[in-house]
């Protein structure tokens, strides 16, 4: 039987690759995103009858009900969400302003919590469901000048993994994905949101647009082929929670891991310590 998709972010990058891999497995797909027209215009070549555009600032969580109100109307049902909208802000801590920190939240965590409540009681009255959501290499483990970023991607993570065990119950698989880098808007220019640089101590190094801005367009990772992976993982009755996506992350990730690994064996005596007697 043919799935339902609810696609956030899908005007482009990951979003626009995964609503089109559920199209060519013969789904249909709720595509939506805050620009309306640029969504149309991402999958214009793919339009049909088994394709719904959306418009969806999923920072508005009125706007997130009324948008799964939408989709429910359209098709009956939603099988696979896939939380994907976001954007990166980058810079050193200090230099980010409270403002702009909260506004990154609102989209990269909020919009997350926004989407799943409404698409939750749906999902559990089917008694099935698959909820993807993408967190990031830098939602596991730190990287200079993503603070911000990664304070919501590691957010991400743990409040899939914490729902994960409550909706199990109920047929939903909820997998989070850390992709490493790949080809998307999420660095480009006219998206990626960059600290006012003030802080004479932090000069020495550059800026973080320095730093990042030079991998636009030339991160390896295909969001296309990336878009038929989350076909697979939304077809398996038993996905992995966890998931990490492009050979960058899993070089990335490994040796981090071993390291704290090894720090909790070194510190673990320490940490029994504190145990209490009773």
């Amino acid at each position: 039987m043919s799935k339902v998709w609810f696609i956030t972010g899908a005007g482009s990058g990951i979003g626009a690759a995964t609503a089109r891999a559920a199209l060519k497995a013969g789904d249909r797909v709720i595509a939506t995103g805050r620009n309306l027209d640029k969504v149309r215009n991402a999958l214009s070549d793919v339009a049909g009858d088994r394709l719904v555009c959306v418009q969806l600032d999923v920072a508005n969580e009125a706007q997130a009900k009324a948008a799964v109100d939408e989709a429910m109307k359209a098709f009956g049902r939603i099988d696979v969400l896939v939380n994907n909208a976001g954007y990166s802000l980058l810079g050193n801590f200090e230099e980010l302003s409270t403002a702009q920190i909260e506004g990154l939240i609102s989209t990269n965590l909020y919009g997350v919590i926004h989407v799943m409540r409404a698409v939750l009681p749906a999902m559990r009255k089917q008694r099935s469901g698959r909820i993807i959501n993408i967190s990031s290499l830098a939602g596991i483990m730190g990287f200079k000048h993503c603070g911000a970023y990664s304070a919501a991607k590691f957010a991400v993570e743990g409040l899939s993994l914490s729902v994960a065990q409550e909706v199990e119950q109920f047929g939903i698989k909820i997998v989070v994905v850390a992709p490493g880098f790949f080809r998307t808007d999420l660095l480009d220019v006219q998206n990626a949101k960059y600290s006012a640089s003030t802080i004479q101590d932090y000069a020495a190094e550059g800026t973080a647009q320095d730093m990042w801005s030079g991998y636009d367009g030339k991160q390896q990772g295909d969001p296309a082929k990336l878009g038929a992976v989350f076909v697979k993982l939304a077809g398996m009755e038993n996905p992995p929670r966890q998931f990490l996506a492009g050979s960058d992350a899993l070089a990335a990730f490994n040796p981090v891991l071993e390291g704290r690994l090894e720090e909790l064996r070194a510190y673990a005596d320490l940490s029994r310590s504190t145990d209490g007697s009773f």
